[in-house]
């Protein structure tokens, strides 16, 4: 199997993101797993076409965007993406998307098909808080996941997508009071732990991950 795995550059206020921090030191191989890293922009628009330049380069059976989610305390697996961006903040170009579609004859919403319970119990049995989210928000993160399934879907272009949230990392809450991190070490785990899962797991474990809010 061969994974294409993606992380943002820094935005809005931060000089680091932790999403690429932590995908860089991930190995270059998880059990029977390629990994591939690549860096995109914080940017609407650049950052899918950049995913899909280094789907035609690399030619992957699975991709995994993993973004920042400042403010949640554990890693989380996003379970669907919505046809829509509303940027409360403008991305690293400047760009404010408000109530567009991310592809105008796409579905309202595509949810992953990455088996992510199993990815989350994985994460789990080693010591990483982690969870299933029903939101991906309507910023660059939400974008690029509702663009790899987009393909997915429209043209079968890989087997498998979906994305990984992960909160702050110690140096970006210095100034934040009461703001949830987690290590960098730890998070990197939790992505190495997350692709054992995937790879273990052709089809998902019938086990609850629903919310109540």
């Amino acid at each position: 199997m061969k994974l294409l795995i993606t992380g943002f550059d820094p935005f809005g206020n931060e000089s680091i993101n932790p999403a690429w921090e932590a995908v860089k030191l991930l190995p270059s191989k998880v059990e029977g797993v390629e990994v591939i890293k690549l860096q995109i922009p914080t940017v609407f628009k650049e950052s899918i076409d950049t995913i899909l330049k280094g789907i035609k380069e690399h030619k992957p059976d699975v991709v995994i965007c993993v973004g920042q989610a400042g403010g949640r305390y554990e890693m989380t697996i996003e379970r669907v993406a919505i046809n829509l961006d509303d940027a409360r903040i403008k991305d690293n170009k400047g760009n404010q998307p408000i109530d567009e579609p991310v592809y105008a004859d796409g579905q309202d919403a595509y949810f992953t098909n990455l088996p992510i319970k199993a990815m989350v119990e994985e994460m789990k049995k080693n010591n990483i808080p982690a969870s299933i989210s029903n939101t991906a928000g309507t910023y660059v993160c939400n974008h690029v996941m509702y663009g790899v399934l987009y393909h997915i879907n429209k043209f079968a272009l890989v087997k498998k997508g979906g994305f990984i949230h992960v909160p702050f990392i110690p140096e970006q809450v210095l100034d934040k009071k009461n703001t949830p991190f987690m290590d960098l070490t730890s998070i990197a785990r939790g992505l190495e732990a997350s692709i054992k899962g995937l790879y273990e797991n052709n089809e998902d474990l019938k086990i609850t991950g629903g919310a109540e809010f």
